[in-house]
């Protein structure tokens, strides 16, 4: 399996740069991407492989802001033993380097102590995974935060939904992706849809999660959303083609509805975090629903 590419992309928005970061490929069960859509359908859009699994990407985003640098999210990290990266298809190294994200991020110009603020959609493994790192030749429990200059953001309910787990919920959430910023002080838990730093807030998308939170980015004449998982992928812009994997998908519909809404009135730029090849792009509403508009 070959990994997503490219590791790095950037453009302007408004006024601001950003940087789209490949931080690994994922091959997930194409059925558990997208819940109650039949095969027939989705696989014209993401075709599968063998094993009906579909090749998936780990994007994260580095905001060049005025305060400094801000990340938002962190893929999956370099803590997991062999048989786990097999079974969720994960490729996420690069000779010479910690992580993929950590290539994408020499890539971009920049490295992991140059960030300021790491700001986390929710907690799963594949978003949160790299928020610490395992220390090469220490105990395996030992991790430090990979960003050794920047503060931590998460939701708090998100953070009391993932410690508070139940047997559907707790193959997603690794205590070792958070516990050890919140023990020195370092991540900070904060609560409804508000601004973390200037022109950067949550804005609440629940249905993945209750808590889920997508990202909204202020450039300076123009808007970024980084969706999470309310939408992982392009092929997922239609409004009832949710992923198996939402606890609450009734829920994740209406989250879409609004936001698609909102976006799609102001002209607000979409990133996609799972899209193994699609970074961003516009949306665009006809008469079959709403799709990506063309470049």
């Amino acid at each position: 399996m070959s990994a997503p590419t490219p590791l790095h992309e950037s453009r302007l928005l408004g006024r601001t740069r950003i940087h789209a970061l490949q931080a690994g490929g994922q091959r997930l069960d194409g059925g558990a991407m997208f819940g109650v859509v039949p095969k027939p359908l989705w696989e014209k859009r993401i075709p599968s492989d063998e094993r009906n699994r579909i090749a998936l990407g780990m994007r994260c985003l580095l905001i060049e802001h005025e305060d400094g640098l801000v990340l938002l999210d962190t893929g999956i990290g370099n803590k997991e033993n062999a048989k786990f990266l097999d079974i969720y298809g994960v490729e996420a190294t690069v000779a010479g380097h910690r992580s993929m994200l950590d290539a994408a991020l020499a890539a971009a110009g920049f490295a992991a102590a140059d960030v300021r603020v790491v700001i986390n959609t929710h907690l799963h493994f594949d978003h949160a995974g790299g928020n610490t790192s395992r220390v090469e030749g220490a105990d395996a429990a030992t991790v430090v935060p990979t960003f050794p200059n920047a503060r931590y953001i998460a939701h708090v309910g998100e953070h009391h939904y993932a410690t508070h787990p139940n047997e559907r919920t707790a193959a997603s959430y690794f205590i070792a992706n958070w516990e050890p910023l919140l023990a020195s002080g370092r991540m900070e838990l904060v609560d409804g849809s508000r601004e973390l730093v200037p022109g950067i807030r949550f804005r609440a998308t629940p249905g993945h999660t209750p808590h889920h939170q997508s990202i909204v980015v202020d450039g300076g004449g123009e808007t970024a959303v980084f969706l999470g998982d309310v939408c992982p992928t392009a092929a997922h812009l239609p409004l009832p083609w949710i992923m198996g994997y939402d606890v609450e998908p009734l829920v994740t519909l209406e989250s879409k509805r609004a936001l698609w809404g909102e976006a799609s009135a102001n002209g607000w730029l979409l990133v996609f975090e799972h899209d193994a090849s699609t970074a961003w792009g516009r949306l665009e509403h006809g008469a079959k629903g709403y799709s990506l508009a063309s470049p």
